[in-house]
């Protein structure tokens, strides 16, 4: 490891908890990305502001000309009412940083504070502090701002922590790293009537619980079994007394897979099962997707290799592990669609440890700051060696 990350643990320490008491949610990081504009700028790191919303982008410059990488950071917080008991746990009712965000922020931050300081690299290293991963697209709001025309990086990286995976260990995927995903947002709607009288209405509840069902059957028998793909109704919303039937239910969920052209027909299917579920329930139906699909994060294989060699040097062999890739998602797949690159894992700590993504008594473990910058700043050098 970098002994200026090593010499620099309590001030990312700090920095880390800082942000963890000031969470913001997608679309909402003007804090966040001020913060981190003020961090580079110490640093004599070269800032771009409002790129996509409150994109961050910091410019380093190597020793000699060359090509350009990037790597990247998401900032953004989830609402979720905090339970950590930590000192300093979120202080805005509702969000929490429970997903490590802030984390990998400090990390990105302590990996810019080795190349700032060295430049023992040919070319520029782009700094991504992206927006809005968790909820809109961060990634591709920063594109369609011109990112990649204005800092035109020929290669991405970057990583996420892993709960339940040993404190500080790398995985490193050749391919398929995490889904790529859809949310959507069913209704029903009927005149509505007494309970005793369901003739004179559609049932909203019932063309709810048909969905419910005829969901099931995609992945079972729509997807090709050799092709992994998940959908889950996550709420379930209809009714108000025992006595009469809903004029209206809502459903909520997600879907999952590792194609764009599988997530396609998941979205088709899902409005086919709405017309039908709508017709036999006698009720009107709509679907609503939220903002476009999310595609996967596929590692291309001579950086994911770049990765492992960086974190083998590092570390050595018995800390870069081999894990199935996961159905959770994470738009730094729209990057993949442009750029060849590498999304890695750093463990979390074990179940005993560490609580899983988006729990409320979730926290970002750390000891693993100085690991996780050592290994962006190594993977930034080599790629630019």
């Amino acid at each position: 490891m970098f002994q200026t990350i090593v010499d620099a643990f309590p001030q990312l320490r700090d920095m880390r908890r800082t942000m963890h008491a000031h969470p913001e949610l997608s679309l909402e990081e003007a804090w966040t990305a001020a913060f981190v504009a003020e961090r580079l700028r110490e640093l004599g790191i070269e800032v771009h502001t409002g790129i996509g919303g409150h994109g961050v982008v910091g410019v380093i410059h190597g020793s000699a000309p060359g090509p350009a990488i990037a790597l990247r950071a998401d900032m953004d917080a989830l609402a979720i009412e905090e339970q950590s008991g930590r000192p300093y746990a979120s202080e805005i009712p509702g969000k929490m940083h429970a997903c490590g965000h802030d984390g990998h922020v400090a990390i990105l931050i302590g990996a810019a504070m080795h190349l700032a300081r060295t430049r023992r690299f040919r070319g520029t290293v782009y700094l991504f502090f992206q927006p809005a991963e968790e909820r809109y697209g961060g990634a591709q709001h920063m594109i369609d701002d011109g990112l990649l025309a204005r800092f035109p990086a020929k290669r991405v990286f970057g990583l996420h922590n892993w709960p339940g995976l040993r404190a500080g260990a790398i995985v490193v995927h050749d391919g398929p790293v995490m889904a790529g995903t859809g949310e959507f947002e069913v209704s029903f709607t009927a005149a509505g009537a007494h309970a005793a009288m369901p003739h004179l209405t559609g049932d909203p509840i019932l063309a709810g619980s048909h969905f419910v069902t005829g969901v099931q059957q995609i992945a079972a028998r729509a997807i090709d079994p050799l092709s992994a793909s998940v959908v889950t109704i996550g709420s379930f919303q209809g009714g108000h007394a025992q006595n009469i039937i809903s004029k209206k239910s809502v459903l909520t969920g997600t879907f999952r897979a590792f194609g764009l052209d599988v997530l396609g027909l998941i979205q088709r299917r899902l409005e086919e099962i709405v017309r039908s579920a709508a017709a036999i329930a006698g009720t009107e139906g709509a679907i609503r997707f939220d903002d476009g699909l999310c595609p996967p994060v596929v590692n291309t294989r001579a950086e994911a290799r770049l990765m492992r060699d960086a974190a083998t040097e590092l570390f050595g062999e018995s800390e870069v592990e081999t894990l199935p890739p996961t159905m959770a998602g994470d738009d730094f797949g729209v990057f993949l669609q442009h750029l060849p690159g590498a999304y890695i894992w750093i463990g979390n700590g074990t179940a005993d440890e560490s609580a899983g993504l988006h729990l409320p008594n979730y926290d970002f473990n750390d000891d693993i700051l100085v690991r996780g910058a050592s290994l962006l700043a190594a993977t930034a050098e080599r790629a630019l060696a």
